[in-house]
């Protein structure tokens, strides 16, 4: 079966556990993964991301589309800084980052929007602008950069996982971003490598969690459309 969705990934060792965006078990679909070497963490999740970076992933991208993908998408919400040049460039969907969704969840909610990223002092308006969030749109940002067992696994790039430990720590920083701004409406989670913990934030929050695979689903249900209308014919016949 020809993969529906293409996804670029960062040049990393770090484990891609059950629901990470690297891992092929996180799908029910066929998808297609491309490693972008030297795409490495330092050069990406930073606040001037390495522009020498651009071409590797534009060369990456047109291999996936020639593959047959019917989108792309990469393993970083960091990325939304390239996301206008590679969209240009490709014939199929491309989307950068879990990011560009704040738009549209400010607009149901109503509410600022708490975004949970892997580093705050990291993150820019320049990244918010790139994802089409303005200033009447408020934003409140929680980082994990200085919470041990997601940077040493995921910042420092390092050979092992807690998943228990990082999800207590995803938690805290929710939690610890809800109680200084209780009118946070929504969670978006920047960092891709987060949507494994999304249940245990709703459970500990409340709120609704948005994370790159509701994102996906978006696009995967326009690009590759569910058929409702044969399926009903065939019971109308049968009744």
């Amino acid at each position: 079966m020809q993969p529906l969705l293409g996804v670029l990934l960062l040049d990393t060792r770090f484990p891609r556990i059950p629901g990470d965006i690297g891992n092929a078990a996180s799908y029910p679909y066929p998808v297609r993964f491309r490693v972008v070497r030297g795409a490495t963490v330092p050069r990406v999740v930073t606040r001037d991301i390495d522009r020498r970076l651009l071409e590797p992933f534009l060369q990456c991208a047109r291999e996936l589309e020639q593959e047959g993908v019917r989108a792309i998408t990469t393993s970083c919400g960091f990325l939304v800084l390239f996301q206008d040049e590679l969209a240009s460039q490709l014939r199929v969907p491309f989307f950068a980052s879990s990011l560009l969704q704040i738009p549209l969840v400010y607009r149901m909610v109503q509410r600022p929007i708490g975004v949970i990223t892997a580093n705050a002092a990291a993150l820019t308006p320049a990244h918010l602008r790139a994802a089409g969030v303005d200033g009447s749109i408020p934003v409140l940002i929680g980082g994990l950069e200085d919470r041990e067992a997601f940077a040493s696994a995921i910042l420092r790039d390092g050979p092992e996982l807690d998943a228990q430990a990082v999800e207590g720590e995803v938690v805290e920083t929710a939690q610890a971003l809800l109680e200084r701004n209780p009118e946070i409406g929504a969670f978006v989670c920047e960092c891709h490598n987060l949507a494994p913990y999304g249940p245990a934030i709703q459970r500990a929050t409340g709120r609704p969690i948005f994370d790159i695979f509701s994102l996906i689903a978006l696009v995967i249900q326009a690009v590759a459309k569910p058929v409702f209308v044969d399926q009903a014919m065939q019971e109308t016949r049968e009744s």
